[in-house]
Parts: C-alpha cells; sequence; structure tokens
C-alpha cells in the first residue's frame, strides 16, 4: 500500500511539471505573437502620414449635409463611441504619443457642437466625462489634454498610442502642418 502511495504521488508530480512545461511553451509562443504583431503594426506606422481626418470628408461629399467633423452623424444621434472618436482624435493635435493614427483640427465650432449634443442624447455615467473635457477645453485650458485624451483611450480599450505629456507650441504647429 505504501508502494502504491508513493507510485501516485511522483506520478502525479511528473504530470504536474509536464502540464506546467507545456503551459509554459504555449504561453511563450504566444507572447512572442503578439510581440511581433505590436512590431509590425508600430514598423508599419512609422512611414504613415498623420493627416487630418475631416478634409478629405468634406472633399468627397460636397453638398452633403455634414456635421463639423465631415460625418451625416447629427448632434442626436450621437452616442459613446462618436464622444470617444472625436474627442480622443481631437486631443491628438495637442499630445505627445508614440503612435496616432490621424487628428481632428480642434475647433471652437466642434467643441460647442460636441457640447450642444450633451443636451440632446443620454449617455450615462460617460456624459460627465465627456462634459467635463469639452468644457475645459472651450475654455481654452488644454492643460491636461494628456489625462483627457488617456481616459477616453481607456475607454477606447487603448494598448497603443498612451499619451506621455503635452506638446509644446511649437510641436504642435509642426504637427499641424505634418512637420513632425
Amino acid at each position: 500500500m505504501k508502494i502504491f502511495g508513493w507510485t501516485i504521488s511522483i506520478l502525479i508530480v511528473l504530470l504536474i511539471g509536464v502540464v506546467g512545461y507545456f503551459g509554459f511553451i504555449v504561453y511563450q509562443d504566444f507572447a512572442n505573437e503578439d510581440d511581433e504583431t505590436v512590431e509590425e503594426v508600430a514598423d508599419s506606422e512609422e512611414t504613415q502620414e498623420v493627416t487630418e481626418l475631416s478634409e478629405e470628408k468634406f472633399e468627397n461629399n460636397e453638398g452633403s449635409e455634414l456635421n463639423p467633423f465631415g460625418d451625416s452623424v447629427t448632434q442626436e444621434q450621437l452616442d459613446d463611441e462618436d464622444y470617444q472618436e472625436y474627442i480622443h482624435q481631437m486631443s491628438h493635435q495637442k499630445v505627445i504619443a508614440d503612435e496616432k493614427w490621424g487628428f481632428y483640427l480642434i475647433t471652437d465650432e466642434r467643441i460647442n457642437w460636441l457640447i450642444e449634443g450633451l443636451d440632446q442624447v443620454e449617455l450615462g455615467e460617460t456624459e460627465s466625462i465627456y462634459g467635463a473635457i469639452l468644457k475645459r477645453w472651450a475654455n481654452a485650458d488644454f492643460s491636461q489634454i494628456d489625462q483627457d485624451h488617456n481616459t477616453i483611450w481607456r475607454l477606447q480599450g487603448g494598448t497603443i498610442g498612451k499619451a506621455t505629456g503635452v506638446m509644446s507650441e511649437s510641436e504642435e504647429e509642426a504637427f499641424i502642418n505634418n512637420e513632425q
């Protein structure tokens, strides 16, 4: 009976070791695939030009009823996804981040249009987040725009492109003029 107990114990230890080893191998493969994917995205984005997103929209839809961002979404149709996209992309004009995929110029018209839209939709708890950001921006307070960016970035499930600071005026001008 003692030998049977020892045999079972040894088999369990071996089984745990084998399962652990293969689990580690699978984890390493998975982690390496993620690293390669992130590197591929970063490499492909290095050559991509960061552009103002609405210019082409307005050019391609002349005569259409478009909002200040060049989309057909009205204030009554705005949802969380719209607010997150518009605020996030506007913040790119002023934030330092490793990765950016386009931007919207920050204008009074766009800020005020989004603020007015908050009175026409019900967005729940995120509504106060958008309102606080937009009201600061309406008062030309961009001192924490990097934090505003990251708040929206987190709501969107961001993993690449976290803001790490606020650009100087000259950096912002170079970014807008695509001289970065």
